[in-house]
């Protein structure tokens, strides 16, 4: 994600956006991907945000290697602990190294067009059988939200069938609305799959 006015609206928020609860279903999505993720798995946070669900992950036993576009979220993330660097959903290059890939509210700031070669070079750096979880909003189009960030929004219908042409296999699925950052009510979508 390399949306220079998503970044911005981010940089300039991070105490506020580690002020949002999670919604209960993401509670327990989360801690079903690290119980679904080997013991002492290595595994990627694909845009992390200030590295709350990384450090999560990190007390969970798992090895965490996380990345997001915005800096002050990676800063955020390093002086507490986590292993964040600077990065986009392109530099998503590696092969069979990560036993899970969390990607929670991440992928939704990328193109349309885009995605399914985003889902393809995370299906690639998974392990056979690596778990991958996806959280994304629900509905249709591509806009920008009140705080200027850039959003692609998916149908459960599409979100299956492109997991489903990139390799994966669905474990999961579990829908629900929460507020986010802007304060809108969205409905949400949570998969668990595996490659």
């Amino acid at each position: 994600m390399t949306d220079k006015r998503t970044i911005d609206a981010y940089s300039s928020r991070v105490a506020d956006y580690l002020s949002v609860p999670l919604p209960p279903e993401q509670i327990e999505a989360r801690m079903a991907f690290a119980e679904a993720v080997a013991e002492g798995g290595h595994v990627l946070d694909l845009g992390a945000g200030p590295g709350s669900d990384s450090a999560f992950l990190q007390r969970q036993g798992l090895r965490v290697r996380a990345i997001d576009a915005t800096p002050a979220f990676v800063e955020h993330a390093r002086e507490n602990g986590v292993d964040a660097h600077l990065g986009t959903f392109d530099d998503v290059t590696e092969e069979a190294e990560y036993d899970g890939v969390y990607a929670s509210f991440s992928l939704l700031h990328a193109p349309r067009a885009d995605f399914p070669r985003h889902l393809s070079a995370i299906h690639k750096a998974l392990k056979p059988e690596g778990v991958f979880f996806l959280g994304l909003k629900l509905g249709t189009g591509e806009h920008r939200d009140d705080l200027d960030r850039r959003y692609t929004y998916f149908s459960q219908t599409e979100i299956e069938e492109a997991l489903s042409q990139t390799g994966f296999t669905i474990d999961w699925i579990t829908t629900g609305v929460g507020a986010g950052l802007a304060g809108s009510y969205d409905g949400f979508i949570l998969v668990l799959a595996h490659a």
